[in-house]
């Protein structure tokens, strides 16, 4: 049986994993949210057509976040799963997750997942497919 010191040192590492996961689904909403908002301003007659363009910049902005909290979360998953291996003495509910770095790929590959590809990309590509269509 798990102690109770073990047993609050996991609930606080899955919080901070449920977080992350709930920052990236988050960040979704807000990029599809903030890009079609800037696609109206760009289709008003009186606005100029690039801000379209502008839309890049959140939705480039959000990707690069969201790779960083799907990065956070597989180190702090991998922190999980060295916890759930210590006994009760190596108990010290540090938080650190740089031992694990190494075992985690890095941020940029956490980027170009194929999650966060599926999702960002055809925002990406739409906005410039858009913005051909407008100037040629």
């Amino acid at each position: 049986m798990e102690s109770e010191s073990k047993i609050r040192y996991l609930e606080m590492i899955q919080n901070v994993i449920n977080r992350m996961a709930s920052n990236s689904f988050l960040l979704k909403g807000w990029t599809v949210t903030i890009v079609a908002g800037l696609f109206v301003f760009a289709n008003t007659r009186e606005m100029d057509s690039n801000y379209i363009l502008i839309g890049l910049i959140p939705a480039i902005f959000f990707w690069i976040l969201d790779g960083f909290f799907i990065h956070q979360e597989k180190l702090f998953r991998k922190l999980y799963e060295h916890v759930t291996t210590i006994n009760d003495s190596g108990i010290d509910f540090s938080m650190d997750t740089s031992p694990f770095i190494e075992d985690v790929k890095n941020w940029f590959k956490c980027i170009i997942s194929k999650t966060l590809l599926i999702f960002y990309l055809p925002i990406v590509g739409v906005i410039a497919i858009i913005y051909g269509f407008i100037i040629f």
